[in-house]
């Protein structure tokens, strides 16, 4: 039995997709610098010294939790977090895309995409306050069929609730999907959504052990990568 699957997943992995979805930041943009200047300035009211986003880049995927810890070794458990977690909403917000670009080749990624009658989507935990605007900043973004936020199911990645939205919303099976992402919550989100993983090695990778430890079915240096797994199907 377990042969079987796992030539299923073999088979599954080497079909051509109907649709690809992609993690928002560390995947299609890089937030770091903007999400450490908000953490930064929180930092800097309490006259302390900044940190620099080099000390928070590799956590910018798990967004307030992992900030905050970084900063002040906050967790959710602490008494305080809440509000510090709203100070540090409430300030990002304020610049939420200042310093935040679209990785080197998403654009032409994205444009190969169209071009080929793929269609894609975005599935972030990042919240809709504040993935929306973004989103309407880039003008290639509109072109996303769907975007599903960290608050727009009940669960947010690992659990897979959001990918399977998506692929209700743009009327195709999980099967048929793949799905990108930095993190190892992206990889454990595809493959409880039954849907092809592919670890984007240029993001921000969390501070897992190895990424070869994830068993993402695919893993990509840059987004230009991508285009090559397809054009093998």
């Amino acid at each position: 039995m377990e042969k079987q699957l796992q030539s299923h997943e073999e088979a599954r992995s080497h079909s051509m997709p109907k649709v690809i979805l992609f993690d928002l930041d560390g995947t299609l943009v890089d937030s770091a610098h903007d999400l450490g200047a908000a953490v930064d300035e929180m930092r800097k009211r309490r006259e302390l010294a900044p940190l620099g986003v080099a000390h928070y880049r590799s956590m910018v995927g798990s967004g307030a939790r992992g900030l905050l810890k970084l900063a002040f070794d906050l967790s959710p458990s602490d008494e305080e977090y809440e509000q510090m977690k709203e100070e540090f909403f409430l300030q990002y917000e304020q610049n939420l895309t200042q310093n935040t670009v679209v990785f080197e080749g998403v654009d032409t990624m994205l444009q190969s995409l169209m071009s080929s009658g793929l269609q894609w989507g975005v599935v972030t935990n990042k919240m809709e306050r504040f993935t929306h605007p973004l989103v309407r900043e880039y003008e290639l973004f509109t072109t996303a069929k769907t975007v599903v936020c960290g608050d727009t199911t009940p669960h947010a990645k690992p659990h897979p609730a959001p990918l399977l939205e998506a692929a209700k919303r743009m009327g195709v099976d999980a099967a048929d999907c793949w799905y990108v992402g930095d993190d190892l919550r992206d990889i454990e989100a595809a493959k409880a959504a039954g849907m092809v993983s592919v670890a984007a090695l240029y993001g921000y990778l969390g501070n897992a052990a190895s990424v070869d430890q994830w068993g993402a079915d695919h893993k990509i240096n840059t987004p230009q990568a991508l285009l090559n797994i397809l054009h093998t199907r």
